[in-house]
C-alpha cells in the first residue's frame, strides 16, 4: 500500500486514496485537492496516517519501504522547486507539519526552515541576496526544531532573545540586523549542546527524519490524548506527515504571512475575516509574538487601527486571495479556514480545511448557505455538531448590569463567564475539580494548556490575535475568550496580575465578555438565552428530519418549562425520589420508613398523598397533554434517613418516638451494597403502600387535570429496577387495582400505559418475557452500563480516565453509550420485546439520551423516543435528524 503522495508541479492527484482525509490527513487531502484545481500551493508530500500508526504499533522504526518512497518524492520536490535538499549552494528548506484526518489544533507544532545548517545558511544568504533573512530563518529553525523535536524548552531560546534586544536597546525583532541574527544562531547552538550534551544536529537528512518521527511521536502525547479524549477522536487514525517546499514571508516588506477565514467565525457573517503581518513567517501570526494587522480595510477602521490592512498594503496579493477565497468556499461549500504567504509579491496557500467556528456561526451559516443555493437543507442539519448547540443555551451577561471594566482585549471567542483567577493550566484542572468555576488567564496559551482550558469556565491572554492558539482552541471548546489584551501583566512567581492600574490575586473574581473583549472585576449577572432566528429555522428543519420523538428527564414545573421552551415532546423520566427529599416532606417519609407495622406506614403516606398529587397536577398542567413518564420510587431507603445527632432528636420529638429506637431502625436499614439492595420494584414488592400512594396520586392529579378541559393526560407509569416478569406482573396488577378505584370514584375512564426500566441484564435478556406484562420499555442506561460493567459510576472516575487513554474504552462509557456491550443488551431487548409485543413503545431516558453518539445507536435499533435533561433537549432534537439522515443515506 503506497506509503507517501506527492502534491504540486506534475504531481498527479487522481489517486482517491490521496484525497481520502482517513489516508492523508485533512491537511494533506486538502493540499492535493488544492493542487488539483489549480490554486498555487508549494510542492510537497504527504506521509499517510497507516504510517504512523505502524511506526507507533511496531517499535517506532521506519520501514525500508517508507525511507525508500519519501527519497523518491523528496527529488519530486527538488525537481518542481529547481533547489536540492542539502545542497551549500542554493538549498531547498521545507516545513514539516502533522496532519490527522480532523483538526487537532496544537497536537504539533509546526517546523519551518528545515534544511537549513551552518552552510546551507550561507547560500540562503547568497541566493536571496539577504543576509538577515537567511540568519533569521536559521534561528527561527533551531529554536522550533530545539522545541518541537528535540524536547527543549522554547523559553530559553526566548530568554536569550529578549536579552539580545534588551543590550541593544531594540523592542521588536524586525529591529535586528543580520550580524545579530548570526551571534543569535552560534548562542542557539551553545544552548542546544549545553542542554542535550550534543550539537544541533548539521545533517539535513538528520533533520528531517527526526522531524518525522516527531510528527509520529507527537500523536501519543499528554495533550494529543487530551485532545482525543475531549473529543471522542480514537487512537487508531493516527496522524499524517506533512512536507512541503518553504516559501517565505519574511523576505522583506513585499512578502507577509496570514491566516484567514472566508466568514467570520465567531458571528458568521459573510465577511472575510483574518490577520496577516508584513515580513514575517505563520508562526508569528498565531503565536502572538507580534501583534498582527487586520486583513481588509473595512475590519480596520471598525477597529480603529492605524497600520494598513492587506487589502490597502498589498491590493494585487489581495485581490487574488480575496479570489481563492470564493474559490475555495465554492469547491468546498464550507466556511475555509486558510493559511497563506506572500513571497516578494506571489501569493502561496499554504493550508485549507473547514474551519471551526462557535455554535452561533455554525447556526448562521448553515442557515445563510442554503438560502444562497450553496447547500441544501439535509447538509445544513448534518453540518452543525449537536454539541456545539450547548454553548447557545446558557445565559449571557445582563446587559444592564453594572459592569467594572478592568481593560478590553480581542473578542476571540463570544460567551461569558465569571470565575476565580487561576494562572496555570494544572490549578485550573485542580479547583474545577472542587467544583470552583475558574479563568484561565495566561500571557499566551499553548497546547500543554489543553487541560486547565476545558477545566476553565473561560480564558484571558495578554498577548495574541484572533487566529492565536487560544483564539481557535476556545472557539472550539466553546469557552469564553478574550486575548490580546494588553493591559494585563502577570507574575507568576507572586501568584498576583495587574490589570490596568489594579492589582489581582489569584482567586480573585472576573467576569469575560467574549462578545465584547470586557474584562471586569467581580461576578457580573446574566440573562437566559432568546432561542430564536437561524436557531428555530434549523430546529424546525431538524424536526421535519427526524424520526424518534424527544422528550425529557424533569420532575419539577420549572424544568418541565424549561424543557418545553426547548422544544421537548413529553417527560421520559420523573424521577418521584427527588420530591421526597423536600424539607417540608422528609419527616413523613422518616415516619413511613421507620414505622414498625403497615398501619404506622399508612399513617405517614397519608400526609404525604396530597403532596404528591400537587407535584403530578402541576406537571401535568405545564406538559398539556403530552406523554408524562413517572418512575415509582426507586432509591436505597437508607437515603431518607437521618445522619445526625440533632436530626435524630429532631425526628424523635415529632414521631414520639425515642432516639435509641429510631437509631436501631437505622441501623436496620443499612446496606452494605444499596445499589444493588433493597430499592426499586422491590421496595414495591415488600411495602405495596408505598407504590399503592404513587398510583393513587398519579391517577387523582390526571383526573384533577383532565377534568379542567384542554387535553386528556395519559400518564404512563415505570416500575423500576424490574429483573422478572412476575415482579411486574404484581406491580402492575396493583396500578391496575388503583386506577381502577380512582377512576370508580371520579366517576371517569383515563388511558393509562403500565410499563418498566430496563436497567438490569436479566431485564434485557428476559425481555420477551417483561413484555407480556408491559406496554413500554425505557432504558435506563445509567444503571445498566452500571450492572453491566461492574463498575460504579460515582466511583469510576478515578480510573476511568486512564481506561480511556489506555484504548480499552473509545469514550467513558457513562457520557457515550458502551455499544459494543451494553448496546448488545439493549438491542437484545428490543428484538425480545417487538417479538412479544408489536406495538411495545420503546425509549430511553439515561444520560445517554442526551448524548449525539448514543442518539445515533438508538436510530439504528429502531427506539420511538430519547429522554434528555431539559438544556440538552436541542441537542437531541439535532442529533436524531442527523442520525434519521445517515441512516437514510
Amino acid at each position: 500500500m503506497q506509503t507517501v503522495y506527492t502534491f504540486g508541479g506534475n504531481a498527479p492527484h487522481e489517486d482517491e486514496r490521496q484525497k481520502d482525509k482517513t489516508v492523508t490527513g485533512g491537511k494533506g487531502a486538502n493540499l492535493a485537492e488544492m493542487a488539483s484545481i489549480g490554486l498555487p500551493v508549494p510542492p510537497g508530500f504527504t506521509i499517510t496516517t497507516e504510517e504512523s500508526v505502524r511506526y507507533l504499533n511496531e517499535g517506532e522504526d521506519f520501514s525500508d519501504t517508507l525511507r525508500s518512497d519519501v527519497a523518491e518524492a523528496l527529488t519530486h520536490v527538488e525537481q518542481t522547486v529547481g533547489k536540492r535538499f542539502g545542497d551549500a549552494g542554493d538549498p531547498l528548506l521545507v516545513s514539516v507539519r502533522s496532519g490527522a484526518r480532523v483538526s487537532m489544533p496544537g497536537m504539533m507544532d509546526t517546523v519551518l526552515n528545515l534544511g537549513l545548517n551552518d552552510e546551507t545558511v550561507q547560500g540562503l544568504a547568497a541566493t536571496s541576496g539577504d543576509k538577515r533573512f537567511a540568519w533569521d530563518s536559521y534561528r527561527r529553525f533551531i529554536q522550533m526544531y530545539s522545541d518541537v523535536v528535540l524536547g527543549l524548552d522554547h523559553g530559553l531560546f526566548e530568554e536569550a532573545l529578549e536579552i539580545a534586544k534588551e543590550d541593544r536597546g531594540y523592542f521588536s525583532d524586525t529591529e535586528l540586523e543580520a550580524d545579530d541574527w548570526e551571534g543569535l544562531v552560534t548562542e542557539f547552538k551553545d544552548i542546544v549542546e549545553r542542554e542535550l550534551g550534543k550539537p544541533f544536529p548539521q545533517d539535513v537528512n538528520e533533520q528531517l527524519w527526526g522531524a518525522i518521527a516527531a510528527v509520529f511521536d507527537s500523536w501519543d502525547s499528554d495533550r494529543a490524548k487530551v485532545y482525543r479524549r475531549l473529543n471522542s477522536i480514537p487512537a487508531e487514525w493516527g496522524t499524517a506527515v506533512n512536507v512541503q517546499a518553504m516559501v517565505f514571508g519574511n523576505m522583506g516588506d513585499s512578502s507577509a504571512t496570514g491566516v484567514a477565514f472566508t466568514r467570520d467565525p465567531s458571528t458568521g457573517e459573510r465577511a472575510y475575516y483574518g490577520e496577516w503581518l508584513v515580513n514575517a513567517q505563520g508562526e508569528d501570526v498565531v503565536a502572538g509574538i507580534r501583534t498582527p494587522q487586520y486583513l481588509t480595510k473595512a475590519a480596520r477602521e471598525n477597529a480603529g487601527a492605524e497600520k494598513p490592512s492587506m487589502e490597502e498594503a498589498m491590493p494585487d496579493a489581495f485581490g487574488e486571495l480575496a479570489r481563492v477565497f470564493d474559490l475555495l468556499e465554492s469547491h468546498y461549500k464550507d466556511m475555509q479556514d486558510i493559511e497563506f504567504t506572500v513571497q516578494q509579491g506571489k501569493l502561496w496557500m499554504l493550508q485549507t480545511r473547514s474551519g471551526k467556528r462557535t455554535a452561533k456561526a455554525a447556526l448562521k451559516m448553515a442557515v445563510d448557505m442554503v438560502g444562497e443555493g450553496l447547500i441544501d437543507e439535509e447538509t445544513a442539519i448534518l453540518r452543525v455538531d449537536p454539541m456545539a448547540l450547548d454553548q447557545l443555551l446558557h445565559p449571557t451577561l445582563d446587559p444592564d448590569a453594572r459592569r467594572d471594566v478592568l481593560t478590553r482585549g480581542l473578542p476571540a471567542s463570544p460567551g461569558a463567564a465569571s470565575g476565580k483567577i487561576v494562572l496555570d493550566a494544572d490549578t485550573a484542572e485542580e479547583w474545577a475539580k472542587r467544583e470552583e468555576a475558574v479563568v484561565l488567564v495566561r500571557v499566551e496559551t499553548s497546547p500543554e494548556d489543553i487541560h486547565g482550558m476545558h477545566a476553565a469556565k473561560g480564558i484571558l491572554t495578554a498577548r495574541g490575535g484572533m487566529t492565536s492558539h487560544a483564539a481557535v482552541v476556545a472557539r472550539g471548546m466553546g469557552r469564553p475568550c478574550v486575548s490580546g489584551a494588553s493591559g494585563v501583566s502577570i507574575n507568576l512567581a507572586e501568584r498576583t496580575l495587574r490589570i490596568g492600574d489594579r492589582e489581582l490575586t489569584e482567586g480573585d473574581v472576573i467576569t469575560l465578555d467574549g462578545a465584547s473583549g470586557e474584562v471586569m472585576a467581580g461576578e457580573v449577572p446574566t440573562i437566559e438565552p432568546e432561542l430564536a432566528g437561524d436557531f428555530g429555522v434549523l430546529m424546525e428543519w431538524a424536526d421535519k428530519h427526524r424520526r424518534m420523538n424527544v422528550r425529557t428527564n424533569a420532575e419539577t414545573p420549572a424544568d418541565c418549562r424549561t424543557a418545553r421552551g426547548f422544544g421537548a415532546e413529553g417527560i421520559g423520566l420523573c424521577r418521584t425520589e427527588h420530591m421526597f427529599f423536600d424539607a417540608g416532606r422528609i419527616s413523613a417519609v422518616r415516619a413511613m420508613i421507620l414505622a414498625d407495622d403497615e398501619a404506622g406506614r399508612r399513617a405517614a403516606l397519608e400526609r404525604l398523598l396530597p403532596e404528591q398529587r400537587g407535584d403530578f397536577a402541576e406537571i401535568f398542567r405545564t406538559m398539556a397533554g403530552l406523554p408524562c413518564t413517572i418512575r415509582l420510587l426507586d432509591p436505597p431507603l437508607h437515603e431518607f434517613m437521618p445522619t445526625r445527632d440533632e436530626e435524630f432528636e429532631a425526628l424523635s420529638d415529632d414521631l414520639g418516638v425515642g432516639v435509641d429506637h429510631l437509631k436501631r431502625r437505622a441501623s436496620e436499614l443499612h446496606e452494605f451494597n444499596p445499589m444493588l439492595g433493597h430499592r426499586g420494584c422491590r421496595l414495591g414488592i415488600t411495602f405495596p403502600e408505598i407504590y399503592e400512594m404513587q398510583a393513587r396520586a398519579i391517577f387523582e392529579a390526571a383526573c384533577e387535570v383532565t377534568g379542567e378541559g384542554g387535553e386528556p393526560v395519559v400518564p404512563e407509569v415505570m416500575i423500576p429496577l424490574v429483573a422478572t416478569k412476575r415482579e411486574l406482573a404484581i406491580l402492575r396488577a396493583l396500578v391496575d387495582r388503583v386506577a381502577e378505584e380512582v377512576f370508580a370514584e371520579k366517576g371517569t375512564t383515563l388511558d393509562y400505559l403500565v410499563g418498566t426500566m430496563i436497567e438490569l441484564p436479566r431485564a434485557a435478556l428476559m425481555a420477551g418475557e417483561i413484555a407480556e406484562e408491559a406496554r413500554f420499555f425505557s432504558f435506563g442506561t445509567n444503571d445498566l452500563t452500571q450492572t453491566a460493567l461492574g463498575v460504579s459510576r460515582d466511583d469510576a472516575s478515578r480510573f476511568l480516565g486512564e481506561y480511556v487513554d489506555k484504548g480499552i474504552y473509545s469514550r467513558d462509557p457513562f457520557v457515550s453509550l458502551d455499544v459494543d456491550g451494553v448496546g448488545q443488551l439493549v438491542e437484545l431487548a428490543v428484538e425480545r420485546g417487538l417479538s412479544t409485543r408489536g406495538d411495545i413503545k420503546l425509549g430511553i431516558c439515561g444520560e445517554h439520551g442526551g448524548d449525539p453518539e448514543s442518539i445515533g445507536f438508538c436510530e439504528e435499533v429502531g427506539l420511538d423516543y430519547v429522554s434528555a435533561s431539559p438544556y440538552r433537549v436541542p441537542i437531541a432534537r439535532l442529533a436524531a435528524a442527523q442520525a434519521a439522515l445517515k441512516r437514510s443515506h
